[in-house]
């Protein structure tokens, strides 16, 4: 799964993704994905930088996004192991290895590297997703190679004791009841991914199920962390005030002197079967106060999709989505049945992305009304296609997205870099407004009957308590 869906998108709770609380306000677990790294299709670097991509000797992948208007960096790095990659059993164990990340090395230990950071003004922070971990910091230009060895030294030089491993696992834990515990919505949405990936690893929640969590140990982090840390399991991403040049002159003194310990390859996972029945999960909590429909379709990642699929995906979703959206336009609107309705695509992943649909009825209609409504403008959209002047206002509204996306150094960072990890190129990330443009409204049908099958889905009611009528699942 991506770590972040389309930013129109209602229920950040669809994309498992866990950005660490340290040292800052605690962030949750599904809103934080907002926060962290905006990735769906409509937010794409376009090719107005002028990119730089490099390999060291020891296969570690270097990208630097030169952005001179402010004497800043963002340096970050992309381990390509998330939470799919953990062993079964042990869910949350990537995430908790995050932690335990800023516990220190011989070399720097405690938080010695936090407090240089906090020294020069900077920032710092960390994430997990399904298919990858990051670590990033934004500083002065003149403190990256800092950075760079501060970075290098913990990719294999990371102590762990038990007394260190121990107390941290009580803050994840915590952690665990503010993001799933305390929130009924980030409950449905495990319980729907669980249902929706009936094979494949992407059915476990990246923060992880607490009797597996409550059970991981040192010993465990530092077996995931000696089998998947190592430079030719990561990629490097520099954007701000730097050349090409400076920057791998600073990779290969820093990261250029870390040994590759680690087999390399294309990741090997279980795949998902035919899909044949379509699934329905209610999660009843009364501490809901707004209930809502909402339904995933399996679909393609960016990288698995056949050429143009995803974009056209994406389109979709643009259409469906928004105060000028299909969905809201009927529900809100014309039907006036929900006070809200739109629609997702997530295709930053490496095996299956997933399209949603999503509405929260008015006071006093039920659920089931609003699912046929939304049911309509699917089957509509299915037979029908969309019409000229939607196709020509979302392919303009994606565009301008990545245009306007290049403003902001640290995101550009985080797109090549979620892009990156999940197996796509540079040349590929930087063509998507292309590909965007390239699409036609019969791509975008053909797309919608072909995954918009509900055969391949999990519909799911969040609920004050349960009705009869509501207890079908």
């Amino acid at each position: 799964m991506s770590e972040l869906i389309h930013q129109k998108a209602l229920f950040a709770m669809t994309l498992p993704i866990v950005v660490s609380a340290r040292r800052r306000a605690p962030v949750i677990a599904v809103a934080a994905a907002l926060a962290i790294a905006a990735i769906g299709g409509a937010a794409r670097a376009t090719s107005g930088p002028a990119v730089a991509d490099f390999k060291l000797a020891n296969g570690l992948e270097v990208v630097v996004l030169p952005d001179h208007r402010a004497p800043v960096v963002t340096h970050m790095i992309w381990y390509k192991v998330g939470a799919a990659d953990e062993t079964p059993g042990k869910s949350g164990l990537a995430h908790y290895l995050e932690h335990l990340m800023f516990k220190g090395t011989q070399k720097n230990p405690g938080d010695t590297f936090s407090q240089a950071v906090a020294a020069i003004g900077g920032q710092e922070n960390a994430f997990t997703a399904s298919d990858y971990t990051g670590f990033f910091q934004r500083v002065p230009r003149e403190h990256l190679k800092e950075m760079m060895a501060f970075e290098a030294d913990r990719m294999t030089g990371l102590v762990l004791t038990d007394a260190v491993a121990r107390p941290e696992l009580s803050v994840v834990l915590e952690e665990l009841n503010m993001r799933v515990a305390n929130n009924p919505g980030a409950q449905l949405a495990e319980q729907m991914d669980a249902s929706l990936y009936l094979n494949h690893p992407y059915h476990r929640p990246v923060i992880g199920w607490r009797h597996e969590v409550e059970k991981l140990n040192y010993e465990d982090a530092l077996a995931f962390y000696q089998r998947f840390y190592s430079p030719n399991n990561a990629v490097v991403v520099v954007a701000g005030d730097v050349t090409p040049a400076e920057v791998k002159a600073d990779a290969e003194a820093t990261y250029g002197k870390v040994a590759d310990r680690t087999a390399g390859g294309p990741r090997q996972r279980p795949t998902e079967p035919i899909q044949d029945a379509p699934r329905r999960v209610t999660l009843a909590d009364p501490r809901v106060e707004q209930p809502s429909v909402s339904r995933y379709y399996l679909a393609p990642s960016s990288t698995t999709a056949k050429p143009g699929e995803s974009e056209a995906l994406e389109v979709l979703a643009n259409v469906l989505s928004g105060a000028n959206g299909r969905l809201y336009r009927t529900l809100v609107l014309d039907k006036g049945v929900a006070l809200n309705a739109g629609a997702f695509y997530s295709d930053t992943a490496l095996d299956y992305g997933k399209f949603g649909v999503f509405a929260a009825p008015k006071p006093g209609v039920k659920l089931q009304t609003v699912e046929a409504a939304l049911d309509s403008v699917l089957q509509d959209v299915i037979a029908h296609g969309i019409t000229a002047d939607e196709l020509d206002r979302a392919k303009t509204d994606l565009v301008a997205d990545a245009v306007y996306a290049q403003d902001n150094q640290a995101t550009l960072a985080r797109w090549y870099g979620a892009g990156l990890a999940t197996g796509e190129t540079v040349d590929q990330i930087r063509a998507w407004p292309d590909d965007v443009r390239a699409v036609t409204a019969d791509a975008v049908r053909d797309a919608a009957r072909h995954w918009l099958d509900v055969r391949r889905s999990v519909t799911g009611y969040l609920v004050k308590n349960l009705q009869p009528e509501e207890n079908r699942s």
